[in-house]
């Protein structure tokens, strides 16, 4: 797949270069770009981000970067079960846990949401960091969810994180699944409350959690697009309109031409 002039592999993480000093240079270049690649276009183009993924991957499988890369590619495309494998590697050869709750989401992509809340009471959650716990503790949310247990759901996402006021890079996400929940569950005012909340902590628009404020509120947004397309369709009606009744100025012009001739016509016969 072609690499754009200004990807050089050199954006890539140091971690990531440092495993890649395994390689040749010339192939771990290449296996770099990819690699940027794959980052660049997850979010707005997961199939694109997929393709260079495989790339990556056919070039260094035995990279645990390569594989969690080949993971996350597969998820971004609901390719669930390829996912958990490419995770399921990249822990094997890294021995670390961090990739826990993704694999566990992975598991609920597949209709397994039990197996899910086995993996969030297993001993390797503890051995998460803060942030990896939060989203442990939303994997666990939506398999209860899954399961038709929203006051369970509900429970799960009461914790000490979700209560506090300072303001960290999972919270709005948190507080938006605790809204959400709460919503499903037909306790709307609570639902509100906390969409707020969510937009409060939502500097970076990770969620549509405003569009649902919105929403509960009773606002309607017009599209300003659309809006100028009707100006233009009223003022296309407008000339129509104007051009018509020219026309008929025009017809009873030349009616009136015609008229005028006729009776200078007469007027000279009665002379003569």
């Amino acid at each position: 797949m072609p690499i754009p002039e200004d990807v050089t592999g050199d954006e890539i993480d140091k971690d990531v270069r440092q495993e890649l000093q395994s390689l040749p240079k010339t192939l771990a270049e290449d296996v770099a770009k990819n690699l940027v690649m794959v980052a660049r276009l997850i979010d707005e183009d997961p199939e694109g981000a997929y393709g260079y993924s495989r790339v990556a991957l056919r070039l260094a499988s035995r990279v645990a970067a390569v594989r969690e890369a080949a993971g996350f590619a597969a998820y971004a495309n609901q390719k669930y079960s390829e996912a958990l494998g490419e995770f399921r590697a990249a822990r094997r050869m890294t021995g670390t846990v961090e990739l826990w709750p993704v694999m566990a989401d992975c598991e609920r992509g597949l209709g397994r949401p039990e197996k899910a809340l086995d993996m969030a009471g297993a001993p390797d959650v503890h051995k998460l960091d803060k942030a990896g716990q939060v989203e442990m503790r939303l994997v666990a949310a939506g398999a209860r969810r899954d399961m038709g247990q929203l006051d369970a759901a509900i429970v799960t996402l009461q914790s000490p994180e979700l209560a506090s006021n300072s303001v960290q890079p999972w919270t709005a996400r948190l507080r938006y699944a605790y809204a959400d929940a709460l919503l499903a569950a037909g306790r709307e005012s609570e639902a509100r409350e906390w969409f707020a909340k969510a937009v409060e902590a939502d500097r970076d628009g990770s969620t549509d959690a405003s569009d649902r404020l919105a929403e509960l509120d009773g606002v309607e947004f017009v599209d300003a697009l659309d809006e100028s397309d009707a100006a233009e369709e009223s003022d296309g009606a407008a000339g129509q309109v104007d051009r018509s009744d020219d026309e008929v100025r025009v017809e009873k012009t030349d009616e009136d031409v015609e008229d005028a001739e006729d009776v200078e016509g007469k007027d000279v016969e009665d002379k003569d």
